[in-house]
């Protein structure tokens, strides 16, 4: 019976480890979950920003703002041991330039559902026929309902 116990508490300690090694590396800035939920970080070095509001650490970093192509593109990862990933973020988030355009997101390539998602969320590089990153020396990214009202991310040349 002795063996029996040993062995489940180390199944236990080995499982608990296993969730500690996949951390995410330090961001350049965070704010703590009370403190408000915006982010800034640097744009031309193309800054990784996290959000650790609720059950949910939400960190996202630009792929392409200096050199766009067809679309603006961020990398996503999704982190939480207790709410189900299943959701879509291009249904969530949207993208506002300080020069007054706002576009929403066109997809998110990535798995739905488990606890540790990443993917690449995409908007559209241009509207009504212009560049969207035109003039803009500030982009802010907004995402809802993510085990939060809203996470704000803001990004400054």
């Amino acid at each position: 019976m002795k063996s029996i116990k040993i062995f489940a508490w180390l199944a236990l300690v080995l499982v608990l480890a296993g969730c500690s090694l996949a951390q995410t590396p330090a961001p350049v800035e965070a704010v703590a979950p009370d403190a408000g939920s915006e982010v800034r970080g640097g744009w031309e070095t193309l800054t990784p920003l996290m959000d650790e509001q609720g059950a949910v650490t939400v960190e996202i970093t630009p792929l392409n703002l200096e050199r766009p192509g067809a679309t603006l593109d961020f990398q996503v990862s999704l982190e939480t041991h207790s709410v189900e990933l299943s959701m879509d973020l291009a249904l969530l988030t949207t993208l506002t330039t300080d020069t007054g355009r706002t576009v929403a997101a066109l997809a998110w390539d990535a798995p739905l559902g488990g606890h540790h998602v990443s993917g690449t969320l995409s908007f559209p590089a241009e509207a009504d026929g212009t560049s969207v990153l035109d003039g803009a020396g500030t982009i802010t990214l907004r995402l809802v309902e993510v085990d939060a009202a809203e996470r704000v991310f803001i990004w400054e040349r």
